[in-house]
């Protein structure tokens, strides 16, 4: 079945994803016009797999499969938050990279936005906790319950947000310099 068989003429569907290299988030979001609904969300697990490498093959693997079964128009990834562990924003970002990558393959275009971003899109605040990101999804969707893991709603958050923001420029922050940077990351500034 084509693309164009399995969809009406105007809807979108939007693929957002929350990397992870333990549980990553993936939701898939239809939409026409300003309506938007649930296709599909959920978690990949991969807690199991014993090396990062074969944590990635699965990644790209499971993300092939969605791409494959849904046939998005385009995928929304959540950046990777700047924290002081390295050697877990390095992992994450590979993680990214590899869901990029599946993507890519298919000739998908990808959309990246910052954490604060998707937050302040859904919630209207930038500092909202995942829980809130969680119970704001849970009105907008109207969904009786939320899943386990809050991986799934971010995915869903991070769609959601692509279609507000569909058609505008992205930009990382405010481009206001360094005190802008310091508003947005205090605990990132040494005293």
């Amino acid at each position: 079945m084509s693309k164009e068989e399995k969809k009406e003429p105007n809807e979108k569907i939007i693929l957002g994803i929350d990397p992870g290299t333990n549980v990553m988030g993936y939701a898939l979001v239809t939409t026409e016009g300003k309506k938007y609904k649930i296709l599909q969300y959920g978690v990949i697990h991969l807690k199991k797999y014993e090396t990062h490498e074969l944590k990635l093959k699965k990644i790209f693997e499971r993300v092939t499969g969605i791409i494959d079964e849904f046939l998005p128009d385009t995928m929304a990834l959540e950046a990777p938050f700047y924290g002081a562990n390295v050697q877990s924003m390095l992992k994450l970002g590979r993680a990214q990279g590899v869901a990029m990558a599946a993507a890519l393959a298919r000739e998908i275009p990808i959309t990246e936005y910052s954490p604060k971003k998707v937050k302040q899109s859904v919630t209207g605040n930038g500092n909202a906790s995942k829980e809130q990101v969680a119970a704001m999804l849970q009105t907008l969707f109207n969904l009786t319950e939320l899943p386990k893991m809050l991986d799934a709603t971010d995915a869903l958050a991070v769609a959601l947000c692509h279609h507000f923001h569909e058609g505008r420029v992205q930009t990382r922050g405010r481009n206001e310099g360094w005190k802008s940077f310091i508003e947005d990351n205090p605990n990132r500034v040494k005293k």
